[in-house]
Order: structure tokens, then sequence, then C-alpha cells
């Protein structure tokens, strides 16, 4: 087999990203769809509104508990493997999810969203598997074109709501399981798509570019140093802006309820929100090429920040609300693109996958319990209240900042001696 040369790898690269970019658009179809009628469901099936919010959270910790045995599962048998893996997974949760509606069973609905957080887990993944055969200069950008497709699923697969339901009632399916159609259509391509069109594997290439550099000379057989201080960081920044994200949108919706809103002005700003957190991924992507992973984070501090402020303090304006939530969304991005491809370079190639699944694992659960104490606290505060004290992770963040930029630049002085 002859080596792989640079012109090999960007060749394979611009196919990767094509292919998991479409595998995203599909697998944000069907989650999209998945979501947006996982609370009515569970209020159905169980016969108790209070319930309701437990759909969301099997999901989420559903994606924690599968996203670390995926990412083993990609470090063995490549991300091909692995990305499919977890959709399966979704497929047989969406499957599950019907079945519990036509027989009623509330604790198989919440068996079946747990496994439907496999494709989620698979979801996230997918950024990271754009990252293996991007260079330093790229890294960013290839990553966040990956995020930017999620936009259009999120975006299609809440409005497949109505024409799911017709078409279930057609077919005989039991109530509110129609769009669950287009979420098992769009599992299935996604599955096929990657295992047909992942070739090579961009992790198992990744790897063998690796081997064949070290093979070559003696100063090539110096490895990249771990950055294991840049590695925790990134993994931190990444999970604290995503838990700050799901406590206070959860939240917004009840918070603008009480204060009157219709559910059309809630949905605008839920949208709103959705597109700042993909939109302009690849804006941030760009910068955290240009200006470097870490002022990139810091301003995604800074655009979370200014969210946090706006929300608080116009909290009785749903215009500030709104503003203040695309705000949210816009930081979260650029927070969550720069802070991915940090932990990327920042971590050896025998400690990559296993700390990204890490990260993946770690984001997903400070979600799911910043979305349950984020109820407690506003009952106890108010949506204000709530804005500003999450606020703390923001400040923490900008305080490790220096260690981390201060490690990264030691690990590069190490290299080049």
């Amino acid at each position: 087999m002859s080596a792989l040369t640079a012109a090999d790898v960007a060749r394979i690269q611009r196919r990767t990203i094509g292919v998991l970019s479409t595998a995203q658009v599909l697998g944000g179809v069907a989650f999209g769809a998945t979501i947006s009628l996982g609370a009515v469901l569970a209020a159905h099936v169980s016969g108790d509104e209070t319930f309701s919010g437990l759909a969301a959270a099997a999901v989420t910790f559903g994606t924690a508990l599968i996203a670390i045995p995926l990412a083993g599962l990609a470090r063995r048998r490549g991300r091909r493997l692995s990305l499919s893996t977890g959709m399966l997974l979704a497929l047989v949760g969406v499957t599950l999810v019907v079945l519990a509606a036509s027989v009623r069973s509330f604790p198989l609905l919440l068996v079946a969203f747990l496994l439907v957080g496999g494709g989620q887990a698979a979801n996230l993944q997918s950024r990271f598997a754009a990252a293996d055969l991007a260079t330093d200069a790229s890294r960013g950008r290839d990553l966040s074109i990956v995020v930017w497709a999620t936009t259009i699923g999120a975006v299609l697969g809440p409005n497949l709501t109505g024409p799911g339901e017709l078409l279930g009632d057609a077919i005989g399916m039991p109530p509110l399981t129609g769009p669950y159609v287009f979420t098992i259509v769009g599992q299935t391509l996604g599955i096929a798509l990657y295992l047909v069109a992942l070739r090579p594997d961009p992790l198992l290439t990744a790897q063998r570019v690796v081997a064949e550099a070290s093979a070559r000379s003696t100063a090539e057989r110096i490895a990249k140093p771990d950055q294991a201080r840049v590695a925790r960081y990134a993994i931190f920044a990444v999970a604290a802006a995503h838990g700050v994200m799901v406590a206070v949108m959860a939240m917004t919706p009840v918070h603008l309820l009480h204060h009157g809103a219709t559910l059309t002005i809630i949905g605008i700003t839920l949208s709103l929100h959705i597109a700042g957190m993909y939109a302009l991924a690849p804006v941030f992507g760009i910068l955290a090429d240009r200006l470097g992973r870490i002022a990139t984070i810091l301003l995604g501090q800074l655009l979370i920040a200014a969210a946090l402020v706006t929300a608080s303090f116009g909290q009785d304006s749903t215009s500030a609300v709104t503003i203040g939530l695309t705000l949210l969304g816009l930081g979260w991005s650029a927070t969550t693109v720069a802070g991915s491809a940090l932990l990327t370079e920042a971590s050896s190639e025998a400690r990559r996958t296993r700390r990204q699944g890490l990260s993946d694992f770690t984001m997903s659960m400070v979600g799911a319990i910043g979305a349950i104490l984020a109820g407690v606290i506003l009952g106890w505060i108010g949506y204000g209240g709530l804005s500003l004290l999450v606020s703390v992770a923001v400040v923490a963040v900008v305080a490790l900042a220096p260690l981390g930029r201060a490690a990264m630049t030691a690990g590069r002085q190490q290299l080049s001696a």
C-alpha cells in the first residue's frame, strides 16, 4: 500500500466533510421530528403532564451514556462503524417509541428515548470526525461546516409534525407518532450513507497518516506532546457553555408564558436561538483558525455574558428575552466550535477519541443536570436571578483561560525544541 500524500489526504477530507454534512441534515431532520413531540407523547402515554419533561431528559441522559462507548468503538473500528451504530441505536429507539405509544407503556417509552440519544451522540461525534484529517489551519472551519449542517435538519424536523400526523393517520399509526415516519426514514438513510460513503474512514486514515509519518525518519518520530491541561480546559469550556445554554433555554418558554407571550412568539424566540446556535458556526470556525481557539472561546463567553445580562435585566420584555436567547445561541456556537477544535489538537493521537467521548458525555450530563436544576432555581429566584446565577460558569471559563493558553504555548515550544 503506497503512502498517502498531502493531496490524497485533502481529497479524502473534502469527501468526508460532504458525507458528514449530508448525514447531519438527515440526522437533524430525524432528531428534530422526534424531540418536537417527545414531551407531548410522554404526557399522553403517562396520563400525567408532570412527566412530559422526562422525554427530553431521557434523550439527554441516553446521549451521555452512549457517547463514551461510541468513542471507544471509533477508536477501535473507525468513525464509519461508530456513527452508523449510534444512528442504528436511535432507529431501534424510535421503533420502540411507536410500540410504547401503541401499548401505552411509559417505562418502555423512556427506554426508547434513552436509545434515541444514540443518534444525538452520533451527531455530536460527527464534528470530531470532521477534524480527524483537518490541518491546524482548517480544523475550526471544517468542524464548523458539519455543525452548520445541523441547521437544516433542526429547522425542517419540527415542521414535519403536521404532515407526519396526516401520514400516520393514513397508515394507521398510533396517535402522535405519525412524524416518526420521517425519523425512521432519516435514520435509515443516514446509516446507509455512513456505511456506503464514509470510505476511507477518516479516523483510520488519520491513524495511518500518523504511523507513516513516524516511520519516515528519526526527526518525524517525535510525537506531538499531549496537552492534558489544555484538553481539560476545552472540555470544561464546552460543558460550561452547554450547561448555561440548556438551563436558560429550557426555562425561557415557561417564563414567556407567564408573561403573556403567545406560542407563536415563543416559537420565533426558540427559532432565533437555534439559528444562533448553528447558522453562524462557519464564521466562528474561521475565527478560531485565524484568531486562535482560546480567543474565540473568550468571544463566545462575551456573547453569553451579554445574553445573560440582557435576559436578566430585560426579563419583563419579550424582545429583550428574544435578543438574549439569540446571543446565547451565538455564544454557545463560538465556544463549542473553538473548544472542540482545541480539544482535538491538544490531545495526542492515542488519547484523542477517548477525550472526545468524555467531552460529549460531560456536556450532555451538565446539560441534563442544568435543565433539572433550572426549574428549581426559576421557582426560587425567578428568570432574572437564574440568568445571573449561571453567569458564574462564564466567570470560571474566562478566569481559567490563561492557564490553557500558557500550557498550549509551552507544548509548542517543546515540539519545536
